[in-house]
């Protein structure tokens, strides 16, 4: 078993950023050859999604989270104004399980691992656990 944990800094409020490649690397240097593997995001404030990664695709993303759960009058915002993004965080979940097939993640052609963010600009830490 193989568990490794890398941060990923956000820049913006709300934004979309490729883990996949980081994921990659992390499961080549395990050895594992056919296996299992979660990738976990201990926030609940952000979110995994399995999508294309593209620009005109995130832009539509980041549009659908806004009108999803929109900014309002939500009772947590009194303690810390980001209702919202737990709120997104929980629907969409934070982590993926995928399997491993000749030590590579097995996902379709478009699908990359992406993390949401719905709070930033945070550093966020990603756990990829693979066995």
């Amino acid at each position: 078993m193989v568990s490794e944990t890398f941060t990923v800094k956000t820049n913006r409020s709300t934004e979309i950023v490729d883990i996949t490649d980081k994921v990659d690397e992390i499961i080549r240097k395990s050895g594992i050859d056919e296996g299992i593997c979660l990738i976990l995001i201990p926030h609940a404030t952000a979110a995994l999604i399995m999508n294309e990664c593209e620009p005109n695709l995130e832009s539509d993303f980041l549009k659908f989270f806004e009108k999803f759960v929109p900014k309002g009058d939500y009772a947590h915002n009194r303690i810390d104004d980001n209702a919202e993004a737990h709120m997104k965080s929980a629907f969409f979940g934070q982590s993926v399980c995928l399997p491993i097939k000749n030590s590579e993640l097995v996902r379709g052609t478009w699908q990359e691992i992406l993390l949401c963010e719905f709070d930033g600009p945070r550093e966020r830490r990603v756990i990829v656990t693979c066995k």
